[in-house]
């Protein structure tokens, strides 16, 4: 069941659902509309032949910051890692769903490619896996409507909430764009028990 807009304004209220800031209008009939944050992750080109999972991934990448005055532009085929400007949350017995905007889908900007999901019990910025399948450059600017969030409730509340020290979550609380971290799933022999 997807919470409504009567239901979303109930779980703001009681703080199932937190978004900070809420924008006026921003509520739609079964999700919240989320702006573009001002820094982004882009891959530097040079010097790298691979991208080595076993690796930390953070000096493959360069921080972009935008303003007010100064838009990212996404070419054809580039891919960028951004965030939401809001910080958005949700309780133990709630995930949140991140989708893209229709308007955006039609001009060929992807805004996740698999990562569109906030866990229960996490609080951050939701990263975006920023795609541009067209044929021109897209120009996006600070602070426009850039996906949309919808809310879930769960069968019951999770036993081990994202963040919980067992989990070893990786993105809890993110408030800026973060290289991946699949390389720690390695340095924990994550697989060694299925030997």
């Amino acid at each position: 069941m997807i919470l409504s807009d009567v239901d979303i304004k109930k779980s703001l209220k009681s703080g199932r659902v937190s978004i900070e800031p809420l924008f006026p209008d921003s509520i739609q009939p079964a999700s919240v509309d989320l702006h573009l944050g001002n820094e982004f992750l882009v891959f530097k080109n040079q010097g790298h032949t691979a991208i080595d999972l076993k690796q930390p991934l953070d000096d493959m990448m360069e921080r972009v910051i935008i303003s007010e005055k100064k838009p990212f532009i996404i070419h054809p085929g580039e891919f960028a890692l951004g965030l939401t400007y809001e910080t958005v949350g949700v309780a133990d017995d709630m995930v949140g769903r991140l989708e893209g905007k229709s308007s955006l889908g039609r001009v060929g900007l992807i805004i996740h490619a698999t990562a569109g999901y906030l866990d229960p019990g996490n609080k951050l910025k939701m990263t975006l896996e920023l795609h541009n399948i067209a044929n021109l450059p897209i120009i996006l600017y600070y602070k426009m409507p850039i996906a949309q969030l919808s809310f879930t409730p769960l069968s019951s509340k999770a036993q081990n909430a994202y963040g919980n020290k067992k989990l070893k979550s990786k993105y809890f609380g993110a408030t800026k764009p973060q290289a991946s971290q699949y390389y720690k799933n390695f340095k924990n022999n994550k697989w060694e028990k299925f030997k």
